[in-house]
């Protein structure tokens, strides 16, 4: 079997009702019986699960299970507040359109920084940069500022830089249904690329022909626990057993 990339043990994470709340010195020594106090809620708890090196696995839920939250503990954005979330290479993570962008900047100015960012060196940036954005079919707006962007064009500008990185885990969380369907499906050719060269993915989709298409193996968030871990199709079955209706 290919080498664990990630590895989730046990994770939670939980969130404050009342954005005004603020947790004491005290309680983040507390013990685990004592950490729930009035007003949070658990978005994860007890989560568990690892991935190999080329897998690629499609994230199920109702909205509000946890999906997207999960997919951030692995990008390094969020931290749990029990287990922990091991992460063994380096991950591209497609997970908020406007994380990284700057909205004042220009396109180029974003590319430049956004790429950047993520590690990629000047010479690679130079090198890729026609690719990046005829990818995105933003030639024309170039020296235009992102403010300025429509949503979908931000998609595709996203897309195109994250895609372009040389990180071996890719994490793709819906943004996509943003795009336009011709995109979407230069957007997926590129996926396939990606996995075919040994890619790994995570991938959040309410959409069930799209999670059939690229994933192989399946992860059920369902109130915050995983509920299955399996082959996606059964996976995918047991989610419409329980909620009567398709992804």
């Amino acid at each position: 079997m290919a080498e664990p990339v990630i590895e989730v043990r046990d994770a939670g994470i939980r969130f404050r009702r009342n954005r005004g709340g603020r947790r004491s010195f005290k309680d983040l020594f507390a013990g685990r019986n004592r950490r729930s106090r009035p007003g949070e809620f658990w978005a994860l708890r007890g989560v568990t699960a690892t991935v190999h090196a080329g897998e690629a696995i499609g994230v199920v839920g109702r909205n509000g299970q946890g999906k997207s939250t999960l997919l951030k503990l692995v990008a390094g954005v969020m931290l749990p507040d029990e287990g922990a979330v091991t992460v063994h290479r380096g991950v591209a993570p497609l997970i908020e359109i406007t994380g990284g962008f700057v909205n004042d900047l220009t396109v180029r100015e974003n590319v430049l920084l956004t790429a950047g960012l993520h590690g990629m060196t000047r010479s690679a940036i130079d090198e890729r940069f026609d690719e990046i954005i005829d990818f995105a079919e933003l030639g024309d707006v170039i020296d235009t500022p992102y403010k300025h962007l429509s949503s979908g064009m931000k998609v595709r500008l996203a897309f195109s830089v994250i895609s372009r990185l040389d990180e071996p885990i890719l994490l793709v969380d819906e943004v996509l249904a943003v795009g336009d369907k011709a995109f979407r499906d230069k957007c997926y050719a590129r996926i396939d690329e990606l996995l075919s060269g040994g890619r790994t993915l995570f991938f959040v989709s309410h959409n069930e022909r799209d999670l059939k298409r690229f994933c192989t193996r399946g992860l059920y968030l369902d109130k915050g626990a995983l509920a299955l871990d399996g082959p996606i199709a059964d996976v995918l079955e047991r989610y419409n057993t329980d909620y009567g209706t398709k992804q």
